[in-house]
Parts: structure tokens; sequence; C-alpha cells
């Protein structure tokens, strides 16, 4: 499992490393980007990531379900809007991992309110794994990115 997970982290860092890099291959410092992003030196930023995981109350008729799953990407929809959430997802195998949150937040604890606020762990549908992470500040403009490419919401 740790080697899942350092191999996730190795992978967001790379993809957005190089999502970020310039075709011309001039370095150039953006001090204020880096102020606004909060990068550190190295361009980093610490993170919470949350992996999401089968949770223990998996029988809820499809109904019921379904207003879950609408709830739950509502508010992933909310603390994107709040800044909080920073990157989320799927992932598309039928694992029990269900998928990743990314967390722009100060502590563990912040993160934990976070996903306690999420309809389906309330209703034991998901449980939440947190972990310290260390990331691109780059990160934190995903959600800017991706209002730029979507047409339709995912809570629709």
């Amino acid at each position: 499992m740790k080697a899942l997970h350092f191999l996730l982290s190795l992978c967001i860092t790379g993809v957005c490393l190089c999502a970020c890099q310039e075709t011309s291959h001039k370095k150039e410092y953006n001090q204020e980007l880096a102020l606004k992003l909060k990068a550190d030196q190295y361009g980093m930023s610490q993170y919470v990531m949350a992996f999401l995981k089968r949770g223990p109350n998996r029988n809820q008729d499809s109904i019921t379900a379904a207003q879950l799953q609408k709830a739950h990407l509502k508010n992933i929809m909310k603390m994107a809007e709040e800044g909080t959430l920073v990157l989320a997802g799927p992932f598309m195998d039928d694992g029990d991992i269900r998928g990743i949150y990314i967390f722009n937040v100060e502590s563990m604890e912040a993160a934990r309110r976070l996903t306690e606020s999420d309809p389906a762990v309330k209703a034991g549908r998901l449980i939440m794994e947190l972990h310290p992470w260390y990331g691109s500040a780059a990160v934190k403009e995903i959600n800017t990115i991706h209002e730029q490419l979507t047409k339709k919401s995912i809570a629709e």
C-alpha cells in the first residue's frame, strides 16, 4: 500500500510539473505567482491527500445510492469553489480505493472535518484515509484551468 501511495504521489507531481513547463525551455522564476500560491523555494506546497475507500455501508437501494452520489459530487464542487479541494477524481477500476482528494488546508484535522462533511462518508458508503502530501504548488491552479475546459457540471 505504501508503494501505491508513493507511486501515485510521484505520478501526480510529475504530471503537474510537466504541465507547467514552458515549451521554450527557458525557466523564468515568477515571484508574484510563487507568493500567490504560497510556494516554497522548490515551487512546492504541503497538502493533505485523501484516499476515498469503499465504506462498510454500501447496501443502499439504487435510488438512494444515486442521491448520495449526486450529493457527494455537489460537495466536491463546493469544496473546490472554496479552494479547500484542489484535485479530486475517481479511479477507473473497481477496486476498494474509489478515488482521491487533495486538500489545500493547514492541517490533517481540517481535512478530516471536510471529509466528514461528505454525504457519502456520513452515510458510511465511503471512508477516507488521510495522508500529508508534498507536491507542486501549481496544483492549486487546477480548478481555475478546469473551469475553462468544462462544458457541463459533474453534479448535474
